[in-house]
């Protein structure tokens, strides 16, 4: 199967200012260990794009995508900008080049769509903005490069698409997009009680909607049995053309910004299970605020994708990048020795609990 890795060199620029969780290495630091490793070349790389005025207003109204290029080249946001669109707020800042890094990872996921309409995996680690809105930057995210992937399926002629999203926080951006549109289906695994606070297992979203609030601790066990038992019959019944997963790596243990507690190897996993279900899979990134966990996962899931194996120990060039990272979120002590020296985790295995259990059912019931 074709496979393809969407990068650029704007994410070897640091974004967001100095004091923000996303101001740490993420897709740039994927893109330097897969080559560390040997595992991307001219043949699979792809220069992400930049979304265009006329693609982002494909989904984003156009008084708001000026509105972030314009406060993007001023480094000023106004009073009505912080209001009315949620721009140059602590959650969302200005900081230098914040248009075109956005509008990478939308032009990188619709990149992605187009790569994968005559089959084949395409993964843009610096996509997975999901909680975009129309309107309004919104946790994080200033356009939704999710919703613009999969309307780029919709709109070559695909009559089922199946967004899966494994972040540790509810995809409400791309949940409501589609919220009247029965060519998608949304299937969400996500921490109850964490931000954004919606997501809800009985939330259907207007039909094609489904939602799994897991507790903290969620292991391994857990996330394989809702594989299994909710995620993979409910996207089968769907009957998808094509398949778009947004793998949030604050989903792993040791991420600063939830409670959930699994290893790189049940999200390569359950990736592994979705891309198997259609000849069309999109990758994107996601979520995600430790570097060494994320930079891992997300270079193991590209090895993965590749049939590569993850070599143990790792190579000293890729070694000296994980050797070379920092994190103001993650103290010294909270640090695992394998996170220098290993792409894979530990298995997180553990007991699937009660609530966990009950979901299936909510889920998958009438």
């Amino acid at each position: 199967m074709a496979a393809w890795l969407c990068g650029g060199a704007i994410y070897h620029e640091t974004g967001y200012g100095s004091d923000h969780p996303l101001a740490i290495a993420r897709a740039g630091l994927v893109e330097d260990l897969c080559r560390a490793l040997g595992w991307l070349d001219e043949t699979c790389f792809v220069e992400s794009p930049v979304a265009s005025h006329a693609e982002l207003t494909r989904y984003h109204e156009p008084v708001y995508v000026e509105a972030v290029r314009r406060v993007s080249d001023s480094g000023l946001a106004s009073a009505e900008d912080r209001t009315r669109f949620g721009l140059g707020t602590r959650e969302n800042p200005i900081f230098p080049r914040l248009y075109p890094r956005a509008a990478t990872a939308c032009g990188g996921s619709i990149e992605a769509a187009r790569r994968v309409l005559d089959g084949g995996v395409a993964f843009n680690p610096g996509g997975g903005t999901h909680h975009g809105m129309p309107a309004r930057a919104h946790g994080f995210c200033y356009f939704n490069d999710p919703v613009l992937a999969v309307l780029t399926l919709l709109d070559a002629g695909l009559d089922r698409v199946l967004y899966v999203d494994l972040d540790a926080h509810h995809c409400d951006g791309v949940q409501l997009a589609f919220r009247a549109e029965p060519r998608v289906r949304t299937i969400s695994i996500h921490e109850a009680g964490r931000w954004p606070g919606t997501g809800a297992a009985s939330d259907r979203g207007g039909g094609e909607a489904r939602n799994l609030p897991v507790p903290a601790g969620f292991n391994d066990s857990e996330l394989d049995h809702l594989m299994a038992h909710a995620v993979m019959p409910l996207a089968t019944e769907f009957e998808p053309e094509a398949v778009v997963v947004t793998v949030g790596a604050d989903a792993l243990a040791g991420d600063p910004l939830s409670g959930l507690a699994l290893s790189n190897r049940a999200l390569w996993r359950a990736v592994r299970g979705l891309r198997d279900l259609t000849p069309r899979t999109i990758v994107l990134g996601g979520g995600g605020y430790n570097p060494w966990t994320l930079g891992r996962c997300w270079t193991g899931l590209w090895g993965m994708l590749r049939g590569h194996a993850p070599p143990v120990p790792l190579p000293p060039a890729a070694r000296a990048l994980l050797a070379g990272l920092d994190c103001e979120l993650v103290d010294d002590e909270d640090r695992a020795p394998e996170w220098l020296s290993t792409l894979a985790d530990p298995p997180a295995d553990g007991p699937v609990r009660a609530e966990v259990a009950a979901l299936v059912e909510m889920v998958t019931g009438g």
